[in-house]
């Protein structure tokens, strides 16, 4: 059997009528035929023409299914992991530590300083002070919450594409620390001011443009951090669809 690496599988991505190879545990398979791999591309994650072991032993089906394709050869990646070996041993025994620490911590700050704007408009609507108190107190725990959420956004990046500097991902940092610089300013300025909202004056008007400022950085950040977990695939579905059983049966 044929013995395949990184560049050699990247050409069977399944794309524009070529064959889906994907790599598992050091072997090749061959998922051409797969109903659910059309276009080389997995539930709209995972792309064919690349080593998926991470990503599929943490899939909620057993791996099992993978017996019923043929395997094409064994695969032997080139690149020599940079991680250290014990980082590199629990990653093997804990699958779900490469990729998932940052998408769960990220929601954290995104709910919290996106729900700021919120409480200050029920605050101005009905004038009751609790809403206006709750809007500093999402404040605090979305500025509290983020440096876990960029830490681990980190190790993600190092972990699974060796820090490389990745458009998306230099974006995804550019606006998280505009994001940082901007909310830590807002909340200065609310400690500095007993009330900012009420009366209601030109300088209120300017602090919610502020607050509102954050909406399009972190729904930008929700949006590229989505693009990487769950890519856009080119495939599109023919016939009568898929049915469910077959989803949940087999890859």
């Amino acid at each position: 059997m044929e013995s395949w690496d990184e560049s050699s599988l990247a050409q069977f991505d399944g794309r524009d009528g070529k064959p889906a190879y994907i790599a598992y545990k050091g072997r090749v398979y061959d998922v051409t035929d797969s109903k659910l791999w059309h276009g080389g591309l997995h539930m709209k994650r995972h792309q064919a023409g690349s080593d998926l072991t991470d990503s599929l032993s943490a899939a909620p089906h057993d791996n099992e299914v993978l017996s019923r394709y043929p395997q094409v050869g064994p695969y032997q990646p080139r690149d020599v992991s940079s991680l250290p070996p014990g980082l590199e041993r629990f990653l093997e025994r804990f699958p779900i530590a490469r990729r998932h620490p940052h998408p769960v911590a990220v929601h954290f700050p995104l709910v919290f300083l996106l729900s700021v704007f919120i409480f200050d408009m029920l605050y101005i609507l009905t004038g009751r002070l609790s809403f206006y108190e709750t809007a500093l107190y999402c404040l605090y725990a979305g500025l509290l919450t983020m440096p876990t959420a960029m830490m681990t956004g980190f190790f993600s990046w190092w972990v699974n594409y060796q820090a490389q500097a990745m458009k998306p991902i230099v974006r995804k940092i550019q606006l998280s620390f505009l994001v940082l610089i901007l909310s830590t300013g807002i909340l200065f300025w609310r400690n500095q001011t007993a009330d900012l909202l009420e009366p209601f004056r030109i300088e209120s008007l300017f602090y919610l443009i502020l607050v509102l400022s954050l909406w399009p950085l972190l729904i930008a950040l929700g949006f590229i951090g989505g693009s990487l977990v769950f890519p856009h695939g080119r495939s599109k579905r023919t016939g009568g669809g898929m049915k469910q059983n077959e989803e949940t049966a087999s890859l």
